[in-house]
Formats: C-alpha cells, structure tokens, sequence
C-alpha cells in the first residue's frame, strides 16, 4: 500500500516547524467572511498587513480590528485593539493563530494579491 505524504503527527508538526518562510507564510491563511467568499469565489486567503479581520474563537471572540503585523515565524497575527496589561502596567499586543480569525475586508493595495484572487475565483472555475 503506498502512502501519499507523511501522517505521523509529529513529523507533520517538525516539518511545518522547520520550512522555509516562502513555505510557512501558506500556512497564515484565514477563511474568508460570507460576503467576501460570494464576491471573489474563494474560501481562504493569506492574512496580510491592513486587512480587516474578526475573532472567531477564545476569550477575544468577536473582536473586530485591523491587521497590525503578521510573524511567519511563529504564525501568529497582531490585530488592533486587542491587548492585555501587564502586572507593572504596560500594554501588549495579544498574539492570535491565524486559523482563529475571519478576513472580512481585504487588503488590495497589491498587485500581486489581485492575481492570486483572480486565479482562485470564479475565472479560474469558469475555464
């Protein structure tokens, strides 16, 4: 029987740990809001700087804010508004996975965003 990729958890873990950053951004990817997904015919799209995103899971559920900086490194996503207080009395931006959050408004100040929309929406299904 021939396997297709590797199912072992934790090699899949080590592997996503250890890729290249061209790589690892694949995988800051969110769903894209309803409206959002009738208008450009795509389910997810790349959380990138200046896109508007909403909390869909933890304690910050529902928050709404703008995308403030994105770490390939730890995949994680910075959004305006939700920090925390810390014990001496400085805030901090609260570091959300980008699979707990919902796109809804995208940033299309990139030309090469507006090709990856356009491969991955309805012309592509059309052809």
């Amino acid at each position: 029987m021939n396997k297709v990729g590797n199912t072992k958890p934790s090699t899949v873990r080590k592997q996503q740990k250890n890729a290249p950053i061209q790589i690892r951004r694949r995988y800051i990817s969110a769903p894209l809001s309803p409206n959002l997904k009738s208008q450009f015919g795509a389910r997810t799209m790349s959380v990138v700087e200046n896109d508007t995103v909403s909390i869909t899971k933890g304690d910050r559920k529902l928050t709404e804010g703008k995308v403030i900086r994105v770490n390939t490194k730890t995949s994680k996503v910075y959004i305006e508004g939700v920090t925390r207080t810390r014990l001496d009395g400085s805030t901090v931006q609260i570091p959300i996975r980008a699979e707990n959050v919902m796109i809804t408004k995208l940033n299309l100040d990139d030309d090469w965003r507006k090709k990856i929309i356009e491969r991955k929406g309805f012309k592509a299904k059309e052809e």
